[in-house]
């Protein structure tokens, strides 16, 4: 696993490098009426908690350990490829129907990083959050690599914290709404087992036809220069 390191650092860089392209191109230009999404009682019941915002950066270094954690190469580009794909699929859904949080009311100028946060990461390109998209397939992914290599328990109780603190903070950043969060939970999730369910399906498929090729009858063929017995 600490093989191709500069790949998946350089990888992972470039990768995230030119989903923000898009993403802040789809936000300040989009191509349909803008939808604000609504609130539930389970927004409200969620309080505002500027503090969660280091949790929310910290999205940033955990995408990074899905790469860093692959075997080979092999496993390496079919990782990042499914990771284009639900990237693509959230902008293309940004693209095609955009959407925005409500006004909050708060007033963050006061508070470390808000400014800096709500100048760059407007409150567009809501549904579904990305943020939970991406933290989703990434703690699914982690967690089976954690099986695989029968890794202590506290590993996989790690894993599954840093997804849920970071799916929280989401909400308690008022970066995003419930809905939203479900929405980019069921998309990470849904991207993170047809990535695992694909090669299985591969290999099952694989051998399955080496099975027909070793079970299709052959026809004896009577060697050179050898008479056949005539009948009698």
């Amino acid at each position: 696993m600490r093989r191709h390191v500069l790949l998946k650092f350089a990888g992972t860089t470039l990768a995230i490098a030119l989903f923000f392209i898009a993403y802040f191109h789809l936000l300040h230009h989009p191509a349909y009426a803008v939808t604000t999404m609504p609130v539930t009682a389970l927004d409200g019941l969620i309080p505002f908690q500027p503090q969660a915002l280091f949790v929310y950066l910290t999205l940033w270094l955990y995408v990074g350990v899905g790469p860093g954690l692959q075997p080979d190469l092999l496993e390496l580009s079919r990782y990042g490829l499914w990771v284009c794909l639900l990237c693509a699929t959230g902008l293309a859904i940004f693209y095609f129907w955009p959407t925005q949080v409500p006004p909050t009311g708060i007033d963050v100028s006061s508070y470390a990083g808000f400014s800096m946060l709500q100048g760059v990461d407007a409150a567009g390109n809501a549904c579904p959050s990305m943020h939970v998209a991406i933290a989703a397939f990434t703690m699914l992914r982690l967690e089976h690599v954690w099986r695989r290599l029968r890794a202590p328990a506290f590993l996989s109780a790690l894993n599954l914290t840093w997804c849920v603190a970071i799916v929280l903070s989401t909400l308690l950043t008022r970066q995003h709404v419930v809905l939203d969060a479900l929405a980019g939970a069921l998309l990470g999730t849904a991207f993170a087992w047809a990535s695992l369910r694909a090669p299985r399906l591969a290999r099952r498929d694989a051998a399955r036809g080496r099975g027909r090729t070793i079970a299709r009858p052959t026809r004896a063929v009577p060697r050179a220069g050898v008479k056949l017995r005539a009948r009698r």
